[in-house]
């Protein structure tokens, strides 16, 4: 499939706010170490969730919203508990090392991140919709982010 404009505008404003996470421009808040220690669980847990779907995905991956031309539908692994669990490994990361490293400012990027891949998969579900007949049966199993144990509607659909 072909790319549109707006694939390009996904992808720079994603690489951007990854970019900005980076920095502190907020003061430091001392969280609770629970809360510390709590955050670097989830942290790592968000880069094996997303790695093991890389590894899943294989020739699939792209960073687009738009699937590849020989792009094939994959429903097993990662994939049978999240429609999109490379963003879900970063939405965990994000905010699991956000919290590790006592940082509001990268709180603040991890919700703008969360809005932007919710924004970014609607519009590349429409795109996975025109690719394969079968994406909307898988819609209707599978929740967008995170399996049903993580606020029951929240992506669903």
């Amino acid at each position: 499939m072909k790319k549109s404009w707006k694939d390009y505008i996904f992808v720079s404003i994603q690489f951007f706010l990854f970019g900005l996470y980076i920095f502190e421009f907020l003061p430091i808040y001392e969280f609770p170490a629970v809360l510390r220690y709590l955050g670097l669980v989830v942290a790592l847990a968000g880069i094996s969730i997303m790695l093991s779907a890389l590894l899943q995905l294989g020739k699939n991956f792209t960073p687009y919203p738009t699937p590849t031309i020989d792009a094939e539908l994959v429903c097993l692994g990662m994939y049978k508990f999240s429609r999109h669990p490379i963003y879900s490994g970063i939405i965990l990361f994000i905010f699991g090392y956000g919290f590790w490293h006592n940082s509001i400012s990268k709180l603040i990027i991890a919700v703008i991140l969360l809005i932007l891949f919710y924004v970014k998969t609607k519009y590349e579900e429409q795109q996975l919709l025109l690719k394969f007949r079968d994406y909307e049966a898988y819609q209707k199993k599978v929740n967008r982010f995170f399996p049903l144990f993580f606020l029951q509607n929240f992506g669903k659909n």
